[in-house]
């Protein structure tokens, strides 16, 4: 599958794009500097291989040219970021937002939430897309840590929300091809403001037991089948 990855450059982003190249996906990793999303697109072939399928573009060209986009920049530039790949997604176009509105992004400390006036940042960056988008909200609860570690599997689920079913299980196949990741569907984009406010609960675990690995794993998921069947 073709997938953009807007922020590709970052930790999250970054390892989004090892983690899913690794799978076999082609990604094209985006940034506001092209050069940069260049660089870091051969650092990934550098770390899996020359036949890794991983190119770099500026964040428009990037989303125009998958069709999924999922978005990881911090809060604080998450509306700038929209507003230059509005205009690069169709409407068939599956967007993913990772976006997690933490008090860091206004000088406070990443393990305090902050509560943006539309409920969630995912339902804060719908306003910034072509209305009928196929947004969805996922990848919370993994760390940039984790992703980056190939050597083992990723201990840990992911939510996705979105009212867009088969949006939601195109992010859910994506996150079963990371080695260890189960996704879990939440139901609508509204569960984003549950969801988001889970990543600061885990930078508060991780800070207080000196770990960088925290997750979540939904017990007793196995009898209930794969969520796009549900």
């Amino acid at each position: 599958m073709d997938v953009a990855i807007i922020g590709g450059t970052g930790a999250e982003g970054f390892g989004l794009t090892l983690r899913l190249a690794k799978a076999g996906h082609h990604i094209t990793i985006g940034s506001r500097d092209a050069g940069r999303a260049a660089a870091k697109a051969e650092e990934a072939r550098g770390i899996l291989g020359a036949d890794a399928q991983v190119s770099g573009a500026e964040n428009p060209a990037a989303a125009a040219a998958a069709p999924v986009v999922i978005v990881t920049v911090p809060f604080e530039g998450a509306a700038a970021i929209y507003e230059s790949i509005a205009g690069s997604v169709t409407p068939e176009t599956v967007v993913c937002d990772c976006t997690s509105p933490l008090m860091a992004s206004v000088g406070g400390r990443a393990s305090h939430a902050l509560h943006p006036w539309h409920g969630s940042a995912a339902e804060f960056v719908r306003t910034l897309l072509p209305h009928g988008t196929r947004l969805v909200a996922g990848f919370h609860t993994v760390s940039a840590g984790v992703l980056r570690a190939l050597d083992r599997s990723v201990d840990s689920d992911t939510f996705v929300m979105g009212e867009d079913a088969e949006a939601k299980a195109v992010i859910g196949s994506l996150a079963d091809d990371i080695d260890g990741m189960r996704w879990v569907d939440l139901g609508g984009l509204q569960m984003a403001r549950i969801a988001e406010q889970m990543t600061p609960l885990l930078i508060s675990v991780n800070i207080r037991y000196k770990l960088h690995d925290a997750g979540f794993r939904m017990t007793g998921r196995d009898p209930w089948g794969s969520p796009a069947q549900g």
